[in-house]
């Protein structure tokens, strides 16, 4: 099973990638004291109260030109668009949303910096993230076919 699962993972893609992330948001935090959680950086671009804005802005071009570049310069196919009706997909959007504002940040801020920095919040929310995600992916797919 896991043979099969490598033969499809391109493993110097994969570790590039983390490499990049991984020093991005390390770069991030020694230069500018912020976290790399997306979700906290786009809500500062629509927060009135907050001035730093040219970095975040470029922080998420950076984000749109690196996977636009890999896909420009790679034989690495741009992804599909979701099969999934747009209620879902909106429905989800609203999920992923609510889930951010619960659990005061996102994947990236707690999953990729906030484990790095052993926070005990950051574990659990990322070991939260993964559970339900699974058990939302099983309920929406096996249950009610929807995806």
């Amino acid at each position: 099973m896991i043979e099969s699962f490598l033969s499809g993972v391109n493993l110097f893609n994969t570790l590039v990638g983390g490499l990049l992330i991984g020093t991005s948001a390390t770069l991030l935090l020694l230069f500018n004291g912020r976290i790399a959680g997306i979700s906290g950086i786009a809500f500062g671009l629509f927060n009135q109260s907050i001035n730093d804005k040219l970095w975040r802005w470029l922080f998420l071009l950076g984000l749109i030109v690196g996977a636009a570049s890999l896909h420009f310069f790679s034989d690495i196919a741009i992804p599909s668009a979701s099969q999934a009706s747009k209620s879902v997909i909106i429905i989800g959007g609203f999920l992923v949303g609510f889930g951010t504002y619960l659990g005061s940040g996102c994947t990236s801020g707690h999953g990729v910096c906030g484990i790095s920095r052993f926070s005990n919040r950051s574990i659990t929310s990322t070991i939260l993230f993964v559970l339900f995600g699974i058990l939302s992916m099983t309920f929406f797919r096996h249950v009610l076919g929807l995806i």
